[in-house]
């Protein structure tokens, strides 16, 4: 066999490495063909859309993806795309929802199946794309965002607004550059792609029912752009956890005792006491005008039925109509509405509002106040806080270019060395002088190897490790051997520290490495 461990009959191209992504069908414009009965979503969505097209399908041999069902274990067809630009595969199986959905028809339930789905799967994919419809994509998209705590892997939903069976349709470019994406990146959020443009998907509202640019994010940019060239992530916006924990999914949102009511002109103080004494209602999402000004009604009766219902124990969260700005008492019906006990929502969308109240409803033992706290907070990047402010080195010069790469080099050979002899105060300091704020470089860096520092601290830098792990660094990041930190961890003798450190923020061996260390042991 040559040196370069390749066989006669191998190729290049055959060297480049594969990631896994599995794509979650609920239905949708995507998967729908002309029926009697109008456009229905159809399954046999691998073979009849993808395996024909040679941009989702590079002819290579199916490889059985195991992947798990409910309580059942399931094996699925896979296909694989030709290599990107980052010179990696993607290959991916296809869960097919029983009965497909039309958007409209989503609820909690599907919520629920949808998350249990991501969690049941996740030791065994890199990243998950969602296929759903677009009415209510925004909406699934936020209540997901917060059904999941400490996500380590990307979440990417996407649609079209055609089927990707007619002749022009964008439902090709959302699909392929959601699996090149969730394959590529490790962007550990909830998100949209949709028209070239990665968005947080609690921050997204649909704005148009027939152009292709369908989903707007006025408040927070895109978390990536897709151009000729390839991928431009964002990384200072991207959000990763903190905390040193494992991925954890809330079983269901409480969207049978919340409401919405969208605030008029004209609007009678009756109309609105109607619905805030409905049976059982819990929450009130009020959509009112501008920065959120409301009419007080004659003698301030529509305030006093607010305030009404507020001292009986309902929570109203207060959000603007506008898509772009946000809530303030800069005027004086949004201050006595801030009197009577409304929340302020910020730049909260509507859909982010729904069900981060249904989400934070559905929790266990959380008292009025604290779900008010909450929702005053930003939980996953849903909102806009306070802006520290963020330096960078100015000019877009190659030169300049090359003269930062040499600054996050040095900085990185610097932080690996600090790792290497146990000096945890030098890393930390290291990391401190990171010098894009929240970006954090340093985190993301690799060296030819491939070892991020969380690779380098994994084999007994235990302190080192934890200082990592609560700034963000990622667990799942593999290297050029397709190795994970934990593997690097488990094949040290007496590094149980950082072994139990990674299994907390959620870390897992990828494919056969469990079996290399048990043979490892065994001899």
């Amino acid at each position: 066999m040559p040196a370069n461990g390749m066989g006669s009959n191998e190729t290049p191209e055959l060297c480049h490495p594969e990631s896994r992504v599995l794509i979650i069908m609920t239905g949708g414009t995507i998967c729908m063909q002309p029926t009697p009965d109008g456009l229905q979503p159809i399954g046999g969505f691998i073979a009849n859309a993808m395996a024909p097209r040679p941009s989702f399908n590079d002819k290579s041999p199916s490889v059985p993806l195991e992947a798990s069902k409910g309580s059942q274990k399931v094996v699925l067809d896979s296909l694989r795309t030709p290599p990107s630009t980052y010179s990696r595969h993607v290959r991916y199986g296809v869960m097919e929802f029983s009965p497909l959905l039309d958007s409209s028809s989503i609820s909690s339930a599907g919520w629920t199946e949808i998350a249990q789905t991501v969690r049941e799967n996740y030791r065994l994919f890199d990243g998950f794309v969602i296929l759903h419809g677009t009415d209510s994509l925004s909406y699934t998209a936020s209540a997901l965002s917060f059904m999941m705590s400490d996500l380590g892997k990307p979440i990417i939903l996407t649609g079209s607004q055609a089927p990707i069976f007619n002749l022009q349709s964008d439902a090709v470019d959302n699909l392929l550059g959601s699996l090149i994406i969730a394959g590529t990146f490790v962007i550990p959020e909830v998100c949209i792609f949709f028209h070239h443009n990665l968005y947080r998907g609690n921050r997204t509202t649909k704005n148009s029912a027939v152009n292709f640019d369908a989903f707007a994010s006025p408040n927070c940019e895109p978390l990536a752009k897709m151009n000729g060239l390839g991928i431009d992530v964002n990384w200072s916006l991207i959000l990763r956890p903190t905390r040193i924990a494992e991925l954890e999914v809330a079983q269901h949102l409480d969207t049978a005792h919340v409401a919405c009511i969208h605030i008029f002109p004209g609007i009678k103080p009756e109309m609105l006491d109607s619905v805030l004494r409905a049976p059982n209602l819990r929450g009130l999402v009020l959509r009112t005008f501008g920065m959120g000004n409301a009419p007080g009604g004659v003698d301030g009766s529509l305030t006093k039925v607010i305030k009404s219902a507020i001292d009986r124990g309902i929570i109203v969260v207060n959000v603007s109509q506008c898509l772009d700005g946000f809530v303030s008492p800069l005027y004086g019906p949004g201050t006595e509405l801030g009197r009577a006990g409304v929340i302020f929502g910020y730049d909260l969308t509507t859909e982010a509002a729904l069900t981060k109240l249904s989400y934070l409803m559905a929790l266990p033992n959380l008292t009025i106040a604290e779900v008010k706290a909450k929702m005053s907070r930003s939980l996953r990047g849903e909102m806009t806080e306070l802006k520290r402010p963020v330096f960078s080195h100015p000019g877009s010069s190659l030169e300049t270019a090359i003269a930062r790469l040499s600054v996050n080099e040095s900085a990185f050979t610097a932080l690996g060395c600090a790792i290497r002899d146990g000096h945890g105060e030098t890393a930390k300091q290291i990391l401190d002088s990171d010098d894009v704020g929240s970006n954090q470089p340093l985190l993301k860096h690799a060296d030819y190897a491939g070892n991020t520092a969380v690779h380098l601290a994994a084999v007994g830098r235990a302190e080192i490790l934890r200082e990592l792990l609560s700034r963000g660094a990622s667990v799942h990041v593999r290297n050029r051997a397709n190795n994970t930190p934990l593997f690097l961890a488990e094949r040290v003798e007496d590094n149980e520290e950082c072994v139990r450190l990674l299994k907390e923020a959620g870390a897992h061996l990828w494919q056969n490495e469990a079996q290399i260390i048990g043979t490892d042991r065994a001899g």
